[in-house]
């Protein structure tokens, strides 16, 4: 392709919405261009990369075995309330009804689908196991849109399902995409991390994401240095830290005029965090709830939703209003003692002597308290893990950092084939439900990750595997014949062998062209300059600074060398 011929559109500024790192290049680079919040559509670099990304997955899936299919974006809404997941996406989900008022959504996720065609095509033992996937948009009506296609409204995503007829066949298929995934992110050259998560709306008995480490990923990871634990930290579980003990002392009620944070609580008392235990009121569905961690920790409240079961949506921090009228107290003044709510506990109060709660009156606490003076409704781990954390499966101390989800994989079981009666026929003739798995990847979101981790100052460094061109020819001035010349030479001999080659043949300065080619980052440039009279190019990797004089026809053998060896290099790992 030659770059007059293209529609190409570069920035030199960077976009004033674009936070992150691969949503300011990714404007710049002109691979996207925003529509509206959360939408955007691929131009031309950027399908370029899709399409990379995409048939990278596309033949890992087929190596293990995977089926592709295509199913309808526009879903009618009968297989979404046969599972319940109709209410659960609340407000998430596009819907909308067709002229005769029928229910329809835009497809936050298949599951529902795959279910009933494989239901409806599915009769004998004999048809499994099956795995099939599709790469496909997926509409989610986020709340707040943000770093580009990183957490966007209309997305493309690689979702797959397993059918088997027993959870050992399950975990045959789910070990076959953890393999397909490992070997589609190296192929891809990234940095990532498996981690198990939770498994929110989706259900099921496990999962794992795949998380690549970046630095504005929304994600944080809590992993262990010393073994193999991992965890996203919302699904990572947390070990009480022993506190020493003390004799129990009488509880007696302290005057705290305007503390009621923990902060200033500290310095009111001259103490620290440990020493408190703080209750935050929480409206959970209908009802309200009280959650006790120690003073210096958060509560997670992914592991709440779980505890109480119920849906994301329907957790929210209880309103002022709310808060007064339960506790007879100002927002900041709540405690335990005497709460006719549900209270729940973390693990670590339990360790906690002598300790400061909220009296339930305004500008006073409790101090002295102890387990015995109030009632634990629930004693479950519901804080989350902080960098130095002890580790749950070694003891040694937990490291954080931040990642973005590139795929994550589950074991449903028969959450879905349950509650659709997609059953098969075993050797007896007798109706079983199948068994499911559920595997997925953001692949426009992997493109992003890809840059989060593959980029400098100057732009992208693209991988060589996933680059929308492999060479760029740079000839530095369209008004030399002899350079115009054998550029064109370069560009028609490289495509001639299979390199996807772009030459930069503009009227403009070599600067701009030079400022482009760092920004869209093509992992092999070739400038033709001065010396085309003698046959001799500019050979230049974008990954590095290192410039080679060589002639045109030795250029292209490192060129084709370097491209095959870096892929077929991924290939094998």
């Amino acid at each position: 392709m030659k770059v007059s011929n293209m529609l190409l559109s570069t920035l030199r500024e960077v976009p004033a919405e674009a936070e992150t790192t691969s949503h300011q290049l990714m404007l710049r680079a002109g691979l996207i261009r925003k529509l509206a919040a959360g939408v955007y559509s691929f131009l031309p670099l950027g399908l370029r990369v899709l399409n990379k990304v995409e048939n990278i997955i596309r033949e890992e899936m087929d190596a293990e075995g995977a089926q592709e299919v295509l199913m309808s974006a526009l879903l009618p809404a009968e297989a979404y309330q046969a599972s319940g997941r109709w209410e659960v996406f609340g407000s998430d989900m596009f819907r909308l009804k067709d002229r005769n008022n029928r229910d329809f959504c835009l497809g936050p996720t298949h599951e529902e689908i795959f279910t009933d065609t494989v239901k409806a095509c599915v009769k004998s033992y004999r048809q499994l196991p099956l795995t099939l996937y599709q790469i496909q948009t997926k509409y989610r009506d986020e709340r707040r849109p943000r770093f580009g296609v990183m957490r966007s409204r209309e997305f493309i995503m690689k979702d797959a399902y397993s059918f088997d007829m027993t959870k050992e066949g399950l975990d045959l298929s789910y070990d076959k995409m953890y393999r397909a995934y490992c070997k589609a992110f190296d192929r891809m050259n990234l940095d990532y991390i498996v981690v198990d998560a939770d498994s929110g709306a989706m259900g099921g008995s496990g999962s794992q994401e795949f998380m690549v480490k970046s630095d504005t990923g929304e994600d944080t990871i809590a992993y262990c240095p010393a073994c193999s634990y991992a965890a996203n930290v919302e699904k990572a579980e947390c070990i009480p830290e022993t506190m020493e003990k003390e004799e129990p002392k009488p509880m007696a009620k302290i005057h705290t005029p305007h503390a009621g944070t923990i902060e200033e609580l500290v310095d009111f008392l001259h103490t620290d965090s440990k020493h408190f235990a703080k209750t935050i009121l929480y409206q959970a569905g209908e009802k309200v709830v009280a959650v006790m961690v120690r003073g210096d920790r958060e509560i997670n409240e992914v592991k709440l939703i779980n505890h109480l079961g119920i849906n994301e949506q329907d957790l929210e921090l209880a309103s002022a209003d709310t808060v007064v009228r339960i506790t007879n107290a100002a927002v900041g003044f709540a405690g335990p003692i005497g709460l006719d709510i549900p209270v729940i506990c973390d693990k670590e109060i339990m360790e906690m002597t002598n300790f400061v709660v909220g009296a339930n009156e305004t500008d006073y606490h409790f101090e002295n308290v102890n387990i015995s003076d109030f009632k634990a409704d629930a004693v479950i781990d519901v804080r989350t893990i902080t960098e130095g954390d002890v580790c749950p499966k070694c003891g040694k101390p937990i490291s954080t950092t931040q990642g973005v989800e590139v795929g994550h994989i589950f074991k449903l079981g028969t959450k879905y084939t349950d509650a659709m009666d997609c059953t098969y026929l075993d050797e007896n003739g007798k109706p079983q439900s199948m068994i499911m798995g559920c595997y997925g990847i953001g692949v426009s979101r992997t493109i992003a990750a890809v840059i989060e981790q593959f980029s400098d100052e100057n732009g992208i460094v693209w991988p060589m595997s996933v680059a929308p061109y492999q060479v760029l020819v740079v000839p530095v001035s369209m008004r030399e014949p002899e350079q115009v010349e054998l550029a064109e030479k370069i560009y028609e001999d490289l495509r001639k062998k299979g390199v996807d080659v772009l030459l930069d043949d503009r009227a403009e300065r070599v600067g701009v062209k030079f400022k482009d080619a760092d920004l869209i980052g093509i992992p092999v440039r070739i400038t033709v300059g001065k010396k085309a009279v003698e046959n001799v190019v500019e050979y230049k990797l974008r990954a590095n600074d290192e410039v080679l004089e060589l002639s045109a026809d030795e250029a292209m053998e490192k060129a084709i060398s370097y491209i095959s060896e870096t892929i077929n290099g991924n290939k094998k790992a």
